[in-house]
């Protein structure tokens, strides 16, 4: 009885280590990288300052995009950096608000939305792309929203110095079924936030409550993945540094008095000012 006892206890302690970490501090820079097909042409921006100036360039196209992301506690903060400017998120997950501020043509516009926002705008998205014959929604990329599955996968190596395991996150939908390559590390996760860089930080931060990937299932936090996307692109993520051993100090989510931040609501109306963006399929 005694040593069935004992058993029984060392298997739930191997059992409780082999669960992840959680970690309520970390700074981690991430790469992304798109990949285009030959002969692609991506869909282009028009972008109109507040002085006038105007500047086309192309979305979703091949480019690379460097993130710096600042993890403490309920607050999160994302830079990124890639040929269409800087754009800084922060996100208070206790108040469920996003801070976004945009730098383009050295201009600054900061705006902050709710979760209750977001999901208006997205609303609001979807029923723009259904009217134009585009059976999609903004995030999930089909009108059904996908199932997710994990499969792990015996195989290792190092990230950034960090030891990884493969998986495979499998999306199904009545249409189609996607698998994402990731490479993990088992040893933690990391609180509010299941992964970082892809197309969050491209499209300015605001789909940080943005529904489900898959990631958040994965047994450990992702320092690499390779997603297919639309038009034949390629998109590949990877952390190239992560640091967990430090105190993450209050400053870095402070905003400067000199940025003014409105609303979502105010930018919508107009009255916000700073740059116009406007949308054009093709070229």
């Amino acid at each position: 009885m005694k040593k069935l006892f004992t058993l029984l206890f060392l298997s739930a302690s191997i059992a409780v280590n082999a669960q992840p970490k959680l970690l309520s501090q970390a700074m981690i820079t991430t790469k992304t990288m798109i990949a285009s097909p030959d002969g692609d042409d991506a869909p282009a921006q028009t972008i109109t300052s507040a002085d006038g100036e105007v500047r086309t360039i192309r979305f979703g196209g091949d480019g690379e995009t460097k993130t710096t992301t600042w993890l403490k506690n309920d607050l999160t903060k994302t830079f990124s950096e890639s040929e269409m400017g800087r754009t800084t998120t922060i996100r208070d997950n206790s108040k469920k608000i996003t801070t976004t501020i945009m730098e383009m043509m050295g201009k600054k516009t900061g705006v902050y939305s709710t979760d209750e926002d977001q999901a208006e705008m997205r609303k609001r998205m979807d029923s723009m792309m259904k009217s134009r014959g585009q059976n999609v929604t903004l995030n999930s990329g089909s009108a059904t929203p996908p199932v997710y599955s994990v499969v792990y996968i015996d195989e290792n190596k190092k990230i950034a110095g960090y030891a990884c395991k493969k998986a495979l996150i499998i999306s199904k939908r009545s249409d189609r079924t996607d698998t994402t390559q990731v490479w993990y590390c088992p040893d933690f996760k990391l609180q509010n936030l299941p992964n970082t860089g892809g197309m969050a930080a491209g499209f300015g931060g605001f789909n940080t409550s943005s529904s489900p990937t898959g990631m958040e299932l994965l047994n450990g936090f992702p320092m690499q993945y390779e997603r297919k996307m639309n038009r034949g692109r390629h998109m590949t993520v990877e952390v190239t540094k992560l640091v967990i051993d430090k105190d993450i100090a209050d400053k870095e989510f402070e905003i400067s008095k000199d940025i003014e931040i409105k609303s979502v609501k105010e930018m919508q109306s107009g009255s916000g000012g700073g740059a116009i963006i406007q949308m054009r399929a093709g070229g």
